[in-house]
């Protein structure tokens, strides 16, 4: 029993007018005929009652119908679905991060995009976090978790994620830096002072820096990354300022203490950042899409 034959069937079981159903077809009435026939021998009943003038369900004809609707209605929801799956995006995504967003920020954004697209492969790249957006600009990932730098040029596409505070740290453990900070008032040129090389936090630095009017700082290093800042400041040798989203998620934060009272620090926008040029690619554009 084939789908066709099915369908003439419904066709006909609606228009009860052999002529206008075969016309549908495409065919001539007299084979339309011999359809229904064959069909009838399979049912093993007649289904219609026919004459020159008439054409007329029987009992058995009305529950055929019905029969003949659900399976070309399942037919359709079955074509359908592999269509849907034939047309699932594959292929992979690059995406660049700190090892901090790795764990603070991205998972929840790829939990939503992979039960979407599971098919898509995701290609995960970790750094500084200030390199983010060099990378997106040489084109080596697709998109990057990086900091909004204010002067974003137009080239650039960024979708807004969270806002980040940032906090200026010092050791725990008993040191020099400790004695340091414990005298008052603080003499911040002599404090060996830890930054990142580059980036949003040095900025913010900068800015905070010469607002307390205290000559050129004592820079004892800098690093790259927030994470390896971090580090250095729980091993003794200076403080810093970073995100304090990168405090929490550091196996040391407990080797390390906030500073209060020493100024306010502007945070900054952590997004998801794009070239304008790629961002309606099937993939990019997707990944917005899930995320909101």
């Amino acid at each position: 029993m084939d789908l066709k034959s099915l369908a003439m069937f419904q066709h006909l079981a609606q228009s009860l007018h052999f002529g206008k159903s075969a016309q549908v077809f495409h065919i001539s009435p007299s084979t339309l005929s011999r359809a229904i026939q064959r069909l009838e021998q399979q049912v093993g009943t007649d289904l219609l009652l026919r004459d020159n003038r008439s054409v007329v369900l029987t009992d058995a004809g009305k529950k055929f119908k019905t029969y003949a609707d659900q399976q070309l209605e399942q037919w359709q929801v079955f074509k359908h679905s592999l269509e849907h799956q034939i047309q699932a995006l594959t292929g992979k995504l690059r995406i660049y991060c700190s090892v901090t967003a790795a764990y603070s920020h991205l998972p929840p954004l790829l939990e939503r995009f992979r039960q979407q697209h599971p098919k898509v492969e995701i290609m995960l790249t970790t750094g500084d976090a200030s390199d983010a957006l060099e990378q997106v600009s040489q084109q080596a990932v697709d998109f990057a978790i990086a900091a909004d730098p204010e002067n974003l040029p137009r080239s650039y596409y960024f979708h807004p994620l969270a806002t980040v505070p940032l906090a200026v740290i010092a050791p725990t453990m008993l040191c020099t830096v400790q004695q340091q900070l414990q005298q008052q008032p603080l003499k911040w040129s002599e404090i060996p002072i830890i930054l990142p090389e580059h980036g949003p936090a040095r900025k913010r630095f900068d800015y905070w820096y010469r607002k307390k009017q205290q000559g050129k700082p004592n820079i004892y290093a800098t690093v790259s990354g927030h994470e390896a800042l971090v580090s250095m400041v729980a091993l003794g040798c200076g403080v810093g300022i970073v995100p304090q989203v990168v405090v929490e998620n550091s196996p040391v934060k407990e080797r390390v203490q906030y500073l209060s009272d020493v100024g306010e620090i502007e945070p900054f926008e952590l997004g998801i950042c794009c070239l304008n040029q790629f961002r309606q690619q099937p993939l990019i554009k997707a990944f917005f899409e899930a995320i909101g």
